[in-house]
């Protein structure tokens, strides 16, 4: 049996007075490839934020790795861990955006090579051996040298894709990778996506894309009003929801 990567307990996120995340509780096993969907405003995004620190969380604990994320917690006392340490945390996660958030003035080759050079301490020649062989596993070989302007939305992300899995992550997440894309160009996101876990790789999806996420998880997260409402197999989840607010929101969506 796979081990525990992750493990969420209780987590509480507010904004001001509006509690977004409201006690969420999850455990992911290595290798595992879970969806999270529901709608908008329902705490997906900033669940994923959280588990990398790029939003700061005001209750319970998320575990990476073994490792205790973002904070140290002593007796009734909890204080945030150094920067130093959040971001040498950060790295055990890569996460691909809406949008690509690419450097336009760096080519393809060179905005994978960026964190490999900067933070893993490559020389530029074995930075940029392993950018063209996540260009290549993307399918842009031919494309390492084209700048961002160059390339169609869905190159550019598949390029961010690239960039991200390229710092060898444990757990790698994904935020609504296709929304910004022209519909023609999701498929081949997704085919990225669907190799990558086939690969065995550990994956968190926040995805409206329902039947993708019906194909490529081994489990489904709903969720809504900050809690998790449901969870389980993808089979019984969209064919035979448990919960009517799920049900509902499957009548809505895109799963046919």
């Amino acid at each position: 049996m796979n081990k525990v990567l992750l493990e969420i307990q209780n987590l509480r996120k507010q904004y001001g007075a509006v509690e977004v995340l409201k006690g969420v509780d999850c455990t992911m096993q290595e290798g595992e490839v879970i969806s999270i969907i529901g709608s908008s405003g329902s705490g997906k995004t900033t669940m994923l934020r959280c588990i990398n620190m790029l939003e700061e969380f005001q209750g319970g604990q998320i575990r990476l790795a073994g490792e205790e994320i973002g904070y140290v917690v002593e007796g009734s006392t909890r204080r945030r861990k150094s920067e130093r340490e959040i971001a040498r945390q950060r790295a055990l996660t890569g996460m691909a955006f809406q949008q690509f958030n690419l450097f336009p003035h760096m080519t393809a080759a060179q905005n994978v090579m960026l964190g490999l050079v900067k933070v893993k301490k490559m020389s530029r020649d074995e930075a940029r051996t392993v950018a063209d062989s996540w260009l290549d596993r993307v399918g842009l070989s031919s494309r390492g040298d084209h700048y961002p302007g160059q390339l169609s939305g869905g190159q550019q992300q598949r390029v961010a894709i690239a960039r991200a899995i390229a710092m060898a992550p444990r757990l790698m997440l994904f935020d609504e990778v296709t929304s910004a894309l022209d519909p023609e160009l999701v498929g081949e996101v997704l085919q990225v996506i669907k190799g990558l876990a086939s690969d065995g790789m550990s994956m968190l999806l926040v995805t409206h894309e329902m039947r993708f996420a019906y194909e490529v998880s081994n489990r489904v997260i709903f969720m809504n009003q900050g809690v998790i409402c449901e969870e389980g197999d993808p089979n019984e989840m969209f064919v035979n929801p448990k919960t009517e607010r799920l049900a509902e929101f499957l009548k809505t969506s895109s799963f046919n």
